[in-house]
């Protein structure tokens, strides 16, 4: 261990992370990144197979968005967005608006995914008491939900992992049994079923809906439950029934948002306007936090009112709408336009697919190869016929995913999922480079 990764012990607390583990597993200082490689103090590289979280899009330094980021700063850093503004947050919203799926014509900007996520709450919330409907204070969540780690984040949030600990302190959240596409209890396909689950939906919604304010939901990939993938009808029946109940439909895109799942924005695969929209992580390419709330004008115009009446948004962040942030976000909006981004995934996202299948009779334990767009997931099971996975406490993936680190490549896991969402600039030789070490790894484990 050297000195830097002493001193990293000595002081700091790694998010989602057992810190005992660093007794036998020392912290990577990195250094330096370039494109999807990451390069530690000793020179070596790692493949970002999970763009640091899912935040990046471009690769580590890009030109573009570090001139931009220069440019920002030698102009404005940051001003308090109440009462002023700036040309960056003004063009980013302005962009926003006309990318976004029709009707989100409003924006508040927040820090992060899980403060998109409490704005996108409490708006929805404030919004029922303020046209009358006071008895709409719940939310709805699904099975294997996951959007943000603050308390009301948390809330609607369904991985026991995250919230077990905090459901004391948690709201009271109705949830419903959601999509899981790889174990269907129908024995249907997502391909070409339907959504019989929705059933379930359906049936909580029409004994409830006088109480439920909003149903929160990520659409079309549950991130943190595996990348589970589901069919596009489940966001078509969703929006419909949101629409005869009077329930907003909110959109968590945080993790799905800029062209992850081969659209610009995930609804965009059942063609569906939410009422609010939460977007973070790709918003700046990860270079800078930063987050929005998009809603539609019927929920702008129930705070719109003189303020002794008291329906004011009073909510705020520090950096609310920071100028290097959105600056950074400008430069990301225009890389996608400039350089057709979306247009060039869907070639990529098929060579992805074509390298994961060719290795996938290799691999001993394999439940199910599952992917949309730029993502792609690796289910290990302990038995193939009966989809049993592997007991969490055995933590295959994270054995997995050091083994791969050896080998140079970045593949955090997700329990026992393995999973690529690499930068968009990885090329066809990184690309290799990434699935290859995934097939060593894990034949090197079992």
């Amino acid at each position: 261990m050297n000195e830097l990764q002493r001193k990293d012990l000595k002081y700091i607390w790694h998010p989602c992370s057992q810190m005992k583990d660093y007794e036998t597993f020392d912290p990577i200082v990195i250094k330096r990144g370039e494109g999807v490689f990451l390069e530690d103090m000793n020179g070596k590289r790692y493949l970002d197979a999970v763009s640091s979280w899912w935040v990046n899009l471009f690769g580590h330094s890009n030109k573009r968005i570090n001139e931009a980021l220069y440019k920002q700063a030698n102009k404005l850093e940051h001003v308090m967005l109440a009462n002023f503004s700036h040309e960056a947050a003004i063009e980013l919203a302005e962009k926003i608006v006309d990318i976004t799926p029709d009707g989100l014509n409003k924006i508040f900007f927040g820090d992060n995914g899980s403060s998109a996520v409490e704005i996108a709450l409490k708006l929805s919330f404030q919004y029922h008491q303020q046209i009358g409907k006071n008895k709409k204070t719940k939310f709805v969540k699904i099975s294997d939900a996951y959007h943000g780690e603050t308390l009301g984040a948390l809330s609607v949030c369904d991985v026991d992992l995250y919230n077990k600990v905090f459901n004391p302190l948690l709201l009271d959240v109705i949830k419903v049994q959601g999509p899981d596409c790889y174990r269907c209890p129908y024995g249907l396909d997502r391909e070409n079923c339907k959504s019989e689950c929705f059933e379930n939906m359906e049936k909580t919604i029409e004994k409830q809906h006088e109480e439920i304010s909003a149903i929160i939901i990520e659409p079309m990939v549950q991130g943190a439950a595996g990348m589970k993938i589901y069919s596009s009808e489940y966001l078509k029946k969703l929006r419909k029934l949101c629409d005869e109940y009077d329930i907003n439909l909110i959109a968590d895109e945080v993790a799905v948002g800029f062209g992850r799942t081969g659209k610009m924005f995930a609804c965009e695969h059942a063609r569906i306007s939410p009422d609010i929209m939460c977007l973070s992580k790709g918003l700046t390419a990860g270079y800078m936090p930063l987050a929005l709330t998009l809603m539609t004008d019927k929920i702008y115009n129930a705070f719109y009112d003189d303020y002794p009446k008291l329906k004011a948004f009073l909510h705020s962040h520090s950096y609310s709408g920071n100028a290097l942030g959105c600056s950074v976000a400008v430069e990301t909006l225009n890389i996608f336009k400039d350089e057709k981004v979306i247009e060039k995934n869907i070639i990529k996202s098929k060579l992805l697919r074509e390298k994961v299948e060719n290795i996938l009779n290799e691999l001993p334990n394999v439940g199910e190869y599952r992917q949309l767009g730029m993502i792609g997931a690796i289910e290990l099971v302990k038995d193939k016929q009966t989809k049993e996975g592997f007991d969490w406490k055995s933590r295959v993936g994270y054995q997995i995913y050091k083994i791969a680190l050896k080998k140079g490549v970045l593949l955090r896991p997700l329990g026992n999922v393995i999973y690529f969402m690499p930068p968009y600039v990885i090329n066809d030789k990184e690309m290799d480079l990434m699935v290859n070490t995934a097939r060593d790894s894990i034949l090197e484990f079992f």
